[in-house]
């Protein structure tokens, strides 16, 4: 009898444990992240109840942060990333005891572990804190630097490893929590998170929002400014300045009609409304995902439309990032190749395949020149990054989005489109709300497609797109009927072409886009003043069109476009445009003197993510 009850004994002991092994692992799909301190497999945060108090006159957040845990292996301590923050005082509990802490030595990059005393009974951790002035992930605009010159601007930008200088969290793409916010802010203006959000200003200031699905860190955040609302349908609407909203409807009125489309591909859009807010022209990407409302750079109100994959390609990630993310920054391309196969994927389903075909086309032209570009550093074109010691932001270019794309474009090819569409609808309904590693996707496409037929496995080489260099030998040959053309006009300049025969037959940004891209590199300062004649690029208020023309500009010192390069460069913050332009203008002694002019007077209209690469440019 003794010796039965012992065995039960250890039975009932090896269940408790085997529970708390599972819970664990249905938890932490990351095994560990090399940029974050947490400890997730020792104790981990649920939900957050946050409080903050937006000061414009001090540039700071006062903040309380409200963490539920869960401490599965009876931990004595949680560990919390950190930056730039005060933290002012940390309570254990609800009866708000005071708990021990301490803030480790600051890493450059990832900050400062705050490590805070529990025990195996604690389920709330609370942080009173208060960030810095010059927080990374903040940028405090003056009334001067929005559209309406009146009222003061700040919005976040969380993603890669920021979210910790506003907020004590665990901030680890691995770990996923809820979260409720109740923000105070001055009155004149609207409050917006990554949640769900008012449609019109409070009379006192204060608003409350709600996250009830779980979400990583990268994706908390916020805005606030003299921001109004308008609807696009039942779902969809557009936050912008009052001076900017109506452009900005117009521009997004096929959200709706995107959103459809992925729901029709992929599977239930899960996160209620999808929103969009333009804020001012420093915001330093494209867009960024933020769940429920979609932070898009004003450079894509082009006033025709034209750059609107932008939308579709943050609405994709509802599915591909936000829904299903990547585990660690290592497996970023999880995020960007997904997403971007699915904005193609919209696009051609809302505009026709023939402008997702350019779209492919122009991808493939992009990646090409940024592997060529890496040089050097070509561990870093790989799918599978190792960016251990490094900032996550050093891994975040085109690879992941085009490699990523060409990657899955090969899976499609192999299985077809049909069978490839079903096994992405099953691998975001089964992994919803989950974060995943590169090695768990590898084992989920093996065992839910390649495993069916085993030749697939040899003609995608899987292992060669997510682990080797460069491109693989099966890279898709792709090719749009429009493109060719423009390649066939360009190849016979030197046989009496003239650019007005060009101009004649080239009408859509992605075509002036591709010949600004394929002109010869002999090109004379002369020719171009004969296209600037016929195309007027230079005075374009097209933001891509200006781009690649004011690089091709710098390359040939055609000094018509300086002006206008330096208007440019001076009111838009995006990380994409200014960087490689800034980059060229360095190129030489001269222009790297016009560079720094330039940037002494801009550098406070940019996000700290775009200046602290230029800092190092002009350096």
């Amino acid at each position: 009898m003794k010796n039965f009850c012992f065995l039960l004994c250890l039975v009932i002991v090896s269940c408790q444990q085997s529970k708390v092994q599972n819970k664990v692992a249905e938890q932490i799909a990351a095994p560990s992240d090399p940029h974050s301190y947490s400890r997730p497999e020792q104790a981990l945060v649920k939900h957050l109840d946050l409080q903050l108090n937006v000061n414009f006159g001090s540039k700071t957040i006062d903040g309380k942060a409200e963490w539920q845990i869960d401490n599965p292996a009876k931990a004595d301590t949680i560990v919390f990333d950190t930056r730039q923050l005060k933290i002012i005082k940390v309570t254990v509990g609800d009866a708000q005891k005071r708990a021990s802490f301490n803030l480790s030595k600051e890493d450059p990059v990832l900050g400062q572990a705050l490590k805070v005393k529990i025990d195996s009974t604690v389920k709330k951790v609370t942080i009173w804190y208060r960030t810095s002035p010059d927080a990374y992930a903040l940028q405090w605009l003056n009334p001067a630097q929005t559209a309406g010159k009146k009222h003061p601007f700040l919005f976040t930008q969380s993603q890669a490893i920021l979210a910790r200088t506003w907020i004590p969290c665990q901030d680890s793409p691995g770990i996923r929590f809820t979260y409720n916010a109740a923000v105070k802010v001055p009155g004149s203006l609207l409050a917006l998170m990554s949640a769900e959000n008012p449609q019109q200003l409070s009379a006192d200031g204060k608003y409350t929002f709600k996250q009830s699905n779980p979400i990583p860190a990268y994706l908390m955040a916020l805005a606030v400014g003299n921001i109004r609302f308008k609807a696009i349908d039942a779902r969809t609407g557009v936050y912008a300045e009052p001076q900017t909203l109506e452009k900005a409807a117009y521009e997004f009125a096929d959200m709706g009609k995107m959103v459809n489309a992925a729901e029709s591909l992929y599977g239930p859009y899960r996160w209620g409304r999808y929103d969009v807010l333009v804020p001012p022209p420093s915001f330093p990407f494209g867009g960024m995902e933020n769940p429920m409302l979609t932070f898009a750079t004003p450079t894509v109100l082009a006033g025709d439309r034209s750059l609107v994959s932008l939308i579709a390609h943050e609405l994709a990630h509802s599915w591909s990032g936000n829904l299903v993310t990547n585990a660690t920054w290592n497996d970023f391309w999880l995020n960007e190749g997904f997403t971007t196969y699915i904005e193609r994927r919209i696009i051609e389903a809302v505009y026709g395949k023939e402008e997702a075909a350019m779209q492919i086309v122009l991808g493939a032209r992009y990646l090409n020149e940024t592997i060529e570009r890496m040089g050097n550093q070509r561990d870093l074109t790989r799918l599978k990054l190792d960016l251990k010691g490094k900032d996550p932001d050093d891994g975040m270019n085109d690879i992941a989005y085009e490699k990523g794309f060409f990657f899955l474009k090969t899976v499609e090819n192999a299985v077809g489109r049909e069978e490839f569409d079903a096994f992405l609808k099953a691998y975001f309904e089964q992994n919803a709300f989950k974060s995943i590693t590169t090695e768990r996707f590898i084992s989920y496409l093996d065992r839910n497609l390649l495993s069916r037929q085993p030749k697939l496995r040899a003609d995608i080489k899987t292992g060669d797109w997510v682990y080797k260099a460069g491109l693989p030998s099966n890279m898709p040959v792709v090719s749009s009927e429009k493109l060719d053309k423009v390649d066939t006009l360009v190849n016979g300049l030197s046989k009496g072409v003239k650019f007005s025969d060009i101009k004649k037959q080239i009408s859509s940004l992605n075509e002036k886009v591709y010949f600004i891209k394929s002109l010869p590199d002999s090109i004379t300062a002369q020719q171009m003043k004969d296209i600037d004649r016929l195309f007027a690029f230079t005075e374009s208020t097209n933001s891509e069109i200006q781009f690649e023309w004011y690089m091709l500009a710098l390359k040939h010192d055609y000094k018509a476009a300086h002006p206008y390069i330096e208007k440019f460069i001076s009111s838009v913050g995006r990380r994409k445009f200014v960087i490689p332009l800034y980059t060229q203008m360095a190129s030489t002694p001269q222009g790297k003197l016009w560079a720094a002019r330039i940037y002494a007077k801009a550098r406070p209209g940019y996000h700290p993510v775009a200046y602290q690469t230029i800092d190092e440019i002009l350096k």
